[in-house]
């Protein structure tokens, strides 16, 4: 069992692409649900909804293609469980020279790199991709 909810998060994604899926199913937490919703906004997600249909609720995410090729090239975790990295406001690099994208936690909430920067904050580096 493990006890790295958003690496597993990040690894359901990457073999759902894989796979060439046309969605994925995962277990519900509020920081997946964020997190998701960020990647959503990014443009790499076609959807993400909570189904509470069952006995737990169940995050529900659509994968994005474009032309059949995967729109998420590479998705990976930044901050470990045993190695956490934080990053202040002028320490926040651009992915690939700002064509990728990371997401943070911050103290005003989930916020990718470029918004992050924008607001003046820092945080935790969660995942990067491109």
């Amino acid at each position: 069992m493990s006890r790295d909810s958003i690496g597993d998060m990040l690894t359901t994604i990457r073999n759902g692409y894989a796979a060439h899926k046309q969605s994925v199913l995962l277990p519900h937490s509020k920081l997946r649900e964020e997190v998701a919703r960020k990647l959503e906004s990014l443009g790499y997600l076609s959807l993400v909804e909570v189904n509470n249909e069952e006995k737990f609720k169940r995050l529900y995410l659509e994968l994005k293609y474009e032309n059949g090729e995967p729109v998420l090239r590479e998705l990976r975790r930044v901050s470990k469980p045993g190695l956490r990295l934080y990053k202040g406001k002028r320490k926040i690099r651009k992915v690939l020279s700002g064509l990728g994208f990371s997401i943070l936690t911050t103290p005003k909430g989930i916020l990718s790199g470029q918004e992050a920067r924008k607001e003046g904050v820092g945080g935790e580096i969660m995942c990067e991709g491109w």
